[in-house]
């Protein structure tokens, strides 16, 4: 099964139309931001390598850390296998901290041990993609999210767990304090089919 994705400049259209029309404050974002540009793909195991080396950090030191992890590696794409092999000290060396070592190797180890097909989830529903990744110890709803809508382009991801979400919305909609996940899709309940068209325009809003 396919699903839209919105790395196609159309679906992107489409969703910046939508939620322009559903939500005055989106609506002036896009006016002050205009049409941002995105791109999703990426090789589906490195790219959650990264989403994970990215938990709870800010952005700067995460491809900093993903950078010198990536310079361990012969290869032009970090593999499963290759990071099966390759010893925790060289993650360690990268600076990867020492409670998120084990995660990428847990990863590794479901991709060569059979347990998880990444080609089979470009054709999972997002609620199974979230499942099906959550049963890797480390792999929790938030880099789930990112997965889905950096790697894959689904149209309606929504992630509430993000920081940087939270704070573009307590400041667009004027909280007093950082929305929790209710509150989020509260306010987000029109988005919906395109969810990841006001995520990026909130992101893009923290970023400048």
């Amino acid at each position: 099964m396919s699903f839209p994705n919105i790395g196609h400049r159309r679906t992107f259209q489409l969703g910046v139309e939508h939620v322009s029309k559903v939500d005055s404050k989106i609506r002036q974002l896009i006016k002050t931001h205009g049409m941002i540009e995105f791109e999703a793909g990426g090789d589906s195991f490195e790219s959650l390598v990264e989403a994970i080396i990215s938990q709870q950090l800010n952005g700067r030191a995460a491809k900093v850390i993903f950078r010198k992890l990536k310079a361990s590696f012969k290869s032009e794409v970090i593999d499963a296998q290759a990071l099966h092999r390759i010893p925790r000290s060289e993650l360690k060396k990268a600076g990867v901290s020492p409670q998120k070592i084990r995660y990428p190797k847990e990863l590794s180890s479901h991709v060569v041990m059979g347990r998880l097909n990444l080609e089979e989830l470009e054709s999972r529903s997002d609620d199974e993609v979230i499942r099906m990744l959550d049963e890797v110890k480390g792999v929790g709803p938030w880099t789930a999210h990112m997965f889905l809508l950096f790697t894959l382009g689904r149209q309606d991801v929504l992630p509430v767990g993000d920081l940087g979400i939270q704070t573009s919305i307590r400041k667009l909609y004027s909280l007093r304090k950082l929305p929790n996940a209710k509150k989020i899709e509260a306010i987000a309940r029109n988005w919906h089919p395109y969810c990841s068209v006001a995520s990026l325009y909130l992101w893009h809003a923290k970023q400048s």
